[in-house]
């Protein structure tokens, strides 16, 4: 499925959209973003790879989900750099940031360990980007994959048990 010519991104606008509120909702609250924005932009960003091919559905999900926690993470990292000096302009409005920017530091190692799961195992680097980033069911899942939900929720034990490996030794 090429996004840019596949009408069915079109259909998948809504649930799409709700993944973006979802991943706000969890790591950019007060970042200021709005879902539609953070949706558009990794619409551009997905646009822009002309090369990029998904299988189905689930990988399609699965990487614009993705695609929206990086941008997350670089929108924390700008406001960041904003909170402490960065992109200074003199003008006579107020330029307010708020005190609770999502810390960068703390989704930084979280998007790490998944990328360093995706290198190792890449069918539960997806299950994770499905299930806790887009928010589907174990038997959403299960049936995207066409698998039972028991082992859907084995990947899952698998996945965070590594990942908790990962992030305690940092």
């Amino acid at each position: 499925m090429n996004v840019t010519e596949d009408p069915s991104f079109a259909a998948l606008y809504d649930q799409l959209r709700e993944i973006a509120q979802s991943a706000l909702r969890r790591n950019g609250a007060h970042l200021g973003l709005s879902p539609t924005t953070l949706l558009h932009e990794a619409y551009l960003d997905i646009s822009r790879r002309q090369s990029l091919q998904f299988p189905d559905r689930a990988h399609f999900m699965a990487y614009a989900s993705r695609a929206m926690r990086g941008l997350i993470i670089d929108y924390a990292r700008e406001r960041r750099a904003q909170k402490r000096g960065g992109g200074f302009d003199i003008t006579a409005l107020p330029t307010v940031v708020p005190d609770m920017a999502a810390n960068a530091a703390e989704l930084q190692p979280l998007s790490a360990a998944l990328d360093e799961l995706a290198s190792i195992d890449p069918a539960l680097a997806e299950l994770v980007d499905l299930k806790f980033f887009c928010g589907f069911s174990f038997t959403e899942i299960a049936a995207m994959r066409s698998t039972s939900e028991r082992t859907v929720r084995r990947d899952w034990s698998k996945a965070r048990l590594y990942l908790h490996e990962v992030l305690q030794a940092d």
